[in-house]
């Protein structure tokens, strides 16, 4: 990632994003941690933006699962926030999305790491005291 140390403004959360999307791969996943408004939903708005999708991100906590059509794969955007087990998330499909080739980003994947594919690139957003954010990519959660 590179940012470790510096205050992230919003803009900066979407260029770290697009600059991700730049390694995207059909089939990947990335696992966003942090609190709320750490900035993970700016992270994936740049990320979005940056394969060509036009569409106008924003977070699924309540919907839960947001569908991207980009110039490339398809970016499926999931929050974990509201489930209450992993039988909730494999309710929803998770396994044909993991299968159908999306790129899955998942907020707060930590909950259920072990429902997480082997290769996913996990991200911890924090924000500091003074309200700074920052984000740093950790070695994946153990299941």
């Amino acid at each position: 990632m590179g940012m470790e140390g510096h205050a992230i403004s919003p803009e900066g959360m979407q260029a770290l994003g697009a600059a991700a999307a730049e390694s995207a791969v059909a089939g990947g996943a990335f696992a966003l941690m942090g609190g709320l408004g750490a900035g993970k939903t700016h992270w994936t708005k740049g990320f979005v933006a940056a394969l060509g999708s036009a569409g106008e991100v924003t977070s699924p906590t309540f919907s839960l699962v947001h569908e991207y059509r980009t110039a490339g794969p398809v970016v499926v955007h999931l929050d974990f926030y509201r489930l209450e087990s992993p039988e909730e998330l494999l309710a929803i499909g998770w396994d044909e999305m993991l299968e159908s080739g999306a790129v899955v980003i998942a907020e707060w994947a930590d909950k259920f790491p072990e429902l997480m594919p082997e290769g996913t690139r996990w991200l911890r957003f924090s924000v500091e005291p003074d309200e700074t954010r920052r984000v740093c990519e950790v070695p994946a959660i153990s299941r």
